[in-house]
This record gives C-alpha cells, structure tokens and sequence, in this order.
C-alpha cells in the first residue's frame, strides 16, 4: 500500500476542495455532477500536501499521486488502516434506529473505552472509509454504521471495515426503490451476518425479531456460538438481556435484567416505545464488554438526543416530538402508534412524505393515512406530493413553505405536536414557528 506511509505523514483525509487543512491528502473523488479532479490543484493551492487523483492530465507535478481509481483507492487505504491498528470493530445496520443505537451503544462504551464512533450519517461506500481512517492507536474500540440503499452494499462496507462483532435493528420497508422489495432490503442487511458468520467473532440479535432469526438462520449464524441475544419479549428463553417499559410520557423509562440477575431501572431522555429495542442494545453490549450495572446507567440517562431523533422540544407554546431526520413507512407508523399511546390532552401530527418508495410509494402514504384515520386522529397537517395525492380528509400541502403560511395565520398551542418525514421535505423549517 504505497499511499499508506504517506497517510501516516498526513493522517487528514480532505475530499471538498473548499475545507482544505493544512498539510491533509485531498482525495479527488467523482460524483453524479462533479469530477474533483478538476479541483485537485486548488485544493494544493489551500493546504493541502497531496491530492490524489486518477485522470493523468491532472497530475502535473510530484505533489499529484495518479491512481487507477480514487474511491477504491480511499476505500482500500482505510481497510489497511483498519487492518494495521487491529482496533476491535463493531458494526451496525438496519432499517430503523441504527443511528441511535449507535449513538447509545457509544454513550455506554465511553464509559469505559476509548471510542471512535461514526459522525452524523457517515455510513456510506465513503463514510466508512473516511470514520476508519481517523483512527488512532489510542482507540480501544470503534462503532461503524453502515447503511445502505441498494443491494450488495453492505457486503462492500463489511470488506472495508471486516467487523468483528455485528448488530442489525431490524428490517423494514425502506429504500424500496433501491431494494425492489422487503426480500430485497433483508437480503442486503444480512451481508452483516454473512461477515460475521465468516470471519468476525459475534452477532447481537434481537430474538424476539423472526425477521432477524430467519437472516441470522440463513447466514449460519444463528445456530452456532457466534451470537448473544436480547428481546423485549417476555417469553423469549433464547434471550440472555431482557427489558420492560416502566414508563413513556413521554420520556421512556425501562427496567432491563441479565439472566440470573435482578432488574436495573434506566431513566433515558428518548421518547418513543420504539427506542426501547435499541436501549437494550446498547445495554446488552455494555455488559458484553464488561462495563458495571452504574456505567451502562449513567451512559444512558446522560444521553439526549439531537439531530431531531426522537427529540422532545419545548417551545414557548408547544411541546413538540421532533423526528424529522428520516422517514419510511415502518418508522411512521411506529411514530404514530408511540404517539396515540402518549397520554396527553391536545394532539397535532404534521407528517412529511416519505422518500425513495417507488413503485409502492402511492400505497404506502395511503396506508399511513388510513392508519391516522383508524387512530381517530382530527390534528393532521400532511406535507408533500405523495400525501397530496392521498384520499383523506386531513388537510394537506405540497410544500413546506405553504405549511408554514398556514401557521402564521393559524398558529397552534398548547399541544403536543409529532413531526415526521423524511430530510428532503424539511419539516425542521417549522420548529420556530410553533
């Protein structure tokens, strides 16, 4: 790996020629509507040591290093990295609450360890790589998402990253345009299991998901010793962690136990019955990797969330439930269902539409409308195309723009208010507004 003494040299990895550190190796990678080849000389010009890049008629002096292919380059000097440090390496995926186990799963491990955790949504054939390559010496440990939105995927990141231990949240319908169907999303997220099956040491998995034991089953993993499981299912004997919700108005509240061992009551800051899946993840690794009852505690009750996950808002005349990160019709629906649960007076639900459905897009808003109807739902601002075109009573706007002159002439209080959809709708343009 002839990048590689250079790397270590240089161990900043620069791929926007406008945010060039000093002394850092800009990779000029390629999009859909860019060639960062064309950048590479001004990226010098700004601080950086070295461009790397992969059209010859760029490389115009010995600060230019000419590869066949800049991403595959990128992706290979971050899985030797990964492979020289030996840092032990926990990945994760799935279709709902990845990001937020991953961030739990590092709230509790930093505990203890020295952790490198993937930022924001790094998950991609590029996240990845550029997360492993800020490891150092000093990390003891580093959690890696990986997501995904066509198949084969996370068979790619499982190569660059080779995790040793793997969790999968769960499957669901999401990037179904990418995916063609449910098959299609669980025969890709189980790439994870396969990686672990074949060359990592276990799998975490939720024994309560049949989804998830008929992945892991498939993989060759679910019969063998490669596995500890947890579920929030009462009768579920294969699950070594087990948890019941105490409380959830609206924070959730849950006391967890340990075959053999008493309960341990945790007090988080997510709303959502939802989230208790993924807290009792993070406590199922926290005890795996040895940390006591008190720092899984306290890593838990010290998280609050951000990003607009699962976030609870207090405005001057609202209280609002925030989770406009994402949005796919298995999200939305346990989002609303959390929130008809949730016993409070007053109720708005403002829903966004959800992205990258294709084909099964129209049935699915449908689907999500006809659910808030069952639920007997009278507060409900939906926003998009795809919900426009919903047969419903609710009153409905194509952009978020139009909402938010609705509310200036009709403004809201005293409510609890539930906001959710997909990023590309924008639905945090209203927070200051209610």
């Amino acid at each position: 790996m002839k990048l590689y003494p250079l790397f270590l040299e240089h161990p900043i990895i620069c791929t926007d020629s406008r945010v060039c550190p000093q002394g850092s190796l800009f990779f000029a990678l390629k999009g859909d509507n860019f060639n960062a080849n064309a950048f590479a000389l001004s990226a010098l010009e700004k601080g950086c040591a070295y461009a790397v890049v992969d059209e010859a008629e760029f490389a115009i002096d010995d600060r230019f290093i000419l590869v066949d292919n800049v991403l595959e380059s990128l992706q290979q000097l971050a899985a030797y990295h990964r492979k020289q440090l030996g840092t032990t390496i926990i990945g994760i995926t799935g279709t709902n609450g990845k990001t937020t186990t991953k961030e739990l799963m590092a709230a509790v491990l930093k505990e203890k360890y020295n952790i490198l955790y993937t930022q924001g949504n790094l998950n991609n054939h590029i996240g990845v790589p550029l997360t492993l390559l800020q490891l150092k010496p000093e990390h003891q440990m580093a959690v890696i998402e990986m997501g995904a939105n066509h198949p084969g995927e996370i068979k790619i990141l499982c190569e660059i990253a080779t995790p040793d231990y793997g969790i999968i949240t769960n499957v669901g319908k999401a990037h179904l345009e990418g995916f063609g169907s449910l098959e299609g999303v669980m025969r890709t997220k189980a790439e994870l299991y396969e990686s672990i099956s074949t060359s990592g040491k276990l799998i975490f998995i939720n024994t309560g998901n049949p989804l998830l034991q008929s992945m892991a089953k498939d993989s060759g993993i679910l019969d063998s010793d490669k596995k500890t499981g947890y579920s929030l299912a009462a009768e579920d004997k294969e699950a070594m962690y087990s948890a019941v919700i105490t409380e959830c108005s609206p924070f959730l509240y849950l006391k967890w136990n340990k075959k053999g061992n008493g309960p341990v009551e945790i007090k988080t800051h997510l709303i959502g019955a939802y989230n208790a899946e993924n807290i009792l993840a993070a406590i199922t690794i926290g005890d795996y990797f040895g940390l006591t009852n008190e720092q899984i505690k306290d890593g838990l009750e010290n998280y609050i969330p951000q990003n607009n996950r699962s976030q609870l808002t207090v405005t001057e005349h609202n209280k609002l439930v925030v989770d406009t990160y994402n949005a796919n019709p298995t999200s939305m629906r346990a989002a609303i269902l959390n929130f008809a649960q949730m016993e409070v007076p007053e109720k708005t639900l403002i829903l966004g539409d959800m992205f990258e459905l294709g084909a099964q897009s129209e049935e699915e808003h449908q689907n999500i409308v006809n659910l808030l109807q069952q639920k007997g739902f009278k507060n409900v601002l939906l926003v998009g195309k795809d919900f426009k075109k919903t047969q419903n009573s609710f009153l409905s706007f194509e952009f978020v723009n139009e909402l938010i002159d609705y509310l200036k002439e009709n403004p809201i209080s005293d409510n609890y208010i539930l906001i959710k959809g997909s990023r590309g709708i924008r639905l945090e343009q209203i927070l200051s507004f209610l």
